[in-house]
């Protein structure tokens, strides 16, 4: 199984990222596809999630309203849109995979994941 998560960057307050994560190795459209962040010193934390069909998702409280996820089963991508980027985004964005019943709960739990990508940085600053 690979992940290749890319899109990462500086950007400034109030600017807008894609990223993007490239699966392989899975049978992409039965896995529930997320996005965890890691800041400096901080643990991971979930941001996002989708479901394999694509018609529910789930977000953290900090994001909600300016990031958006979608995937694409044909090209076994997921992206996430990054809009009104704040210096508390600054942070480490891993994609991780899972083949899995959709459960509000366990989505959103870093240790339900087994596949994982190697990261791309987004830093947010002026």
């Amino acid at each position: 199984v690979q992940l290749q998560a890319s899109g990462g960057g500086l950007v400034q307050p109030g600017g807008s990222l894609r990223l993007s994560c490239a699966a392989s190795g899975i049978n992409f459209s039965r896995y529930v596809m997320s996005w965890f962040r890691q800041a400096p010193g901080k643990d991971r934390e979930f941001v996002a999630a989708i479901i394999w069909s694509g018609d529910r998702t789930a977000y953290a409280d900090s994001v909600k309203g300016r990031f958006s996820i979608s995937r694409d089963n044909a090209k076994n991508m997921v992206d996430l849109q990054m809009n009104s980027l704040k210096t508390e985004d600054t942070a480490v964005y891993y994609c991780a995979a899972r083949e899995m019943v959709w459960n509000e709960y366990r989505i959103k739990r870093r240790a339900v994941y087994d596949n994982w990508g190697q990261g791309t940085l987004v830093t947010v600053s002026s």
